[in-house]
């Protein structure tokens, strides 16, 4: 990660698990980015302390209100991020916010099925596209060649549960709308590799584990693995990436997974 200099990043759903995580090490890296944008639904909110309290110790990172469910929130956080870059663009998009809804084939509701895939799969699509012109901005900017996620990327955290060929844990946990939601947006992700190549940005599916984390373990199995290992490893896969991995499916040790 010593070698991954990356000069502004967002981060959405970071006030918990990876989001938050993901948050802490760029902080705390020997080279921090001059931005790190931390979106929440509620900054004000008790859930948001731990960004607050980091925000106190790092005048670098920014709060910023976005509902990944609702268009106005998001323009408005792109908004305030152009704000804060002035004439720069922003280099790393992380859609990192997701839900899961325990359920199986037999309890699965069309209601959680329509709010699953709003916030996993048309959440990411809505936030790219309105951060589609800052990243546009970074890559044009930018003396370097080809694709990278220092220069302009977009990831997309998705999960290995959403592998039609792998479909891990099956017998451990069906949740099928989170299942259909990430093989949606493993296929957003490709789409986006496809459209946005030209522009100079990288486009990538990040499976993160089974973590430790709120939602990780939101079933009745615990999660093996700890939120800052994960979130290490992937920190240490993005530098790793360029153009011949643009749309490609990854796990967090940098392992390419099978759609």
């Amino acid at each position: 990660m010593a070698g991954f200099n990356v000069r502004s990043v967002l981060v959405t759903g970071a006030n918990r698990g990876i989001g938050l995580e993901l948050v802490k090490q760029f902080l705390e890296k020997s080279n921090p980015p001059e931005w790190v944008f931390a979106t929440c639904r509620d900054p004000e909110g008790e859930r948001a302390q731990q960004l607050k309290n980091l925000a106190s110790r790092h005048p670098n990172l920014a709060i910023v209100a976005l509902e990944a469910t609702d268009p106005a929130s998001i323009k408005a956080a792109a908004t305030r991020v152009e704000e804060h870059l002035k004439s720069s663009g922003l280099n790393l998009l992380i859609n990192n916010a997701g839900i899961v809804r325990p359920s199986t084939l037999e309890s699965e509701t069309p209601e959680d099925m329509s709010l699953v895939y709003a916030t996993n799969v048309t959440g990411p699509l809505l936030v790219s596209q309105a951060f589609l012109p800052l990243l546009k901005k970074a890559a044009q900017g930018s003396p370097q060649p080809g694709l990278s996620c220092s220069k302009a990327a977009i990831v997309n955290m998705s999960s290995e549960c959403g592998s039609i060929t792998n479909l891990i844990a099956w017998e451990l946990v069906q949740v099928v709308s989170y299942r259909c939601s990430k093989a949606a947006l493993n296929m957003l992700t490709k789409c986006q590799s496809l459209g946005y190549e030209g522009d100079g940005i990288l486009s990538i599916a990040v499976h993160p584990g089974w973590v430790q984390t709120d939602m990780g373990s939101s079933t009745s199995h615990q999660a093996p693995l700890p939120v800052d290992v994960s979130v290490q490893g992937i920190l240490n896969v993005l530098p790793t990436l360029s153009k011949k991995d643009n749309g490609a499916f990854v796990n967090w040790e940098g392992k390419v997974l099978p759609w």
